[in-house]
């Protein structure tokens, strides 16, 4: 089994060091694996930090971009992924996964590979990520029935973070043993794909509402009691922004019919 690991890379240098050691790790699970890292523009060490490691490992990989691609957030996200794909196509199309992870914080804790290594011959998933400590955190990327699209775009978003986040963590609490938890739309910082599933996938930051079922949309209108709005928060622009993942995910399953799931283990503690 082989298996690359992408991800774009900003502003990432205090943690750096700690998650390549764990990228390591996990890379060590594999047959053999490739580092396919997107750079933009950072204000620390982040670049001399990646220019240090590919001395001693050659196994990465990584693009300097040199232009900003657009004033979103999620747009410049979507891009960054989008590249690490194209190179999985072009030269690695063959490895039977790719996984997909953020460079920060959340994955330069200790990681547990003998978690991701049960999984790695289950036929229940084709998308896997993983709970996280002290619950899952990453909201906007969640796609869970009866919450279909981002709770940034209905009323009260911020209460309903904290009802999601309650929602989602009583869900894999319940599971039975070696269950994993169905969605639409999961990342959590680090998921691992089924690459012949998502090869003709795309991220894509924008609002992509033709990419969701109207009927989705009316159930998540109804039980939130609240129609679809699009607002400017101070962090995100909801009027033009959404969490890349889920157009990639979304694309997944009715492109492929791909299993969206939800570890309820912790890889990274």
């Amino acid at each position: 089994m082989k298996c690359c690991i992408c991800g774009p890379v900003k502003n990432c240098g205090p943690y750096l060091n700690r998650v390549l050691s764990n990228v390591e790790k996990i890379g060590a699970l594999f047959e053999d694996y490739q580092i396919i890292l997107f750079y933009d523009h950072s204000t620390d060490d982040t670049l001399l930090k990646l220019k240090q490691y590919q001395k001693k490992n050659h196994k990465l990989l990584f693009f300097i971009n040199k232009k900003q691609i657009s004033l979103f957030r999620t747009h410049n996200i979507a891009f960054a992924r989008n590249h690490c794909i194209d190179k999985v196509r072009e030269k690695y199309s063959d490895y039977p996964f790719f996984i997909m992870m953020d460079f920060d914080d959340v994955n330069c804790k200790n990681v547990q590979p003998e978690i991701l290594k049960k999984y790695l011959n289950r036929d229940d998933w084709d998308a896997l990520s993983f709970n996280t400590v002290p619950k899952y955190y990453d909201i906007w990327g969640l796609s869970i029935y009866p919450y279909s699209f981002s709770y940034n775009h209905f009323k009260n978003n911020q209460s309903y973070y904290n009802f999601l986040q309650n929602y989602v963590d009583n869900k894999l609490k319940k599971l039975p043993e070696g269950d994993l938890l169905s969605c639409l739309s999961s990342f959590n910082g680090f998921a691992i794909y089924r690459t012949e599933k998502f090869l003709n996938c795309y991220y894509d930051g924008k609002i992509r509402m033709d990419l969701i079922p109207k009927r989705l949309i009316d159930i998540h209108s109804f039980v939130t009691q609240s129609p679809v709005i699009y607002k400017r928060y101070q962090t995100v622009d909801g009027r033009f922004e959404d969490c890349e993942h889920r157009a990639f995910h979304m694309q997944g399953i009715f492109k492929n019919g791909a299993k969206i799931r939800i570890s309820p283990e912790v890889l990274f503690y």
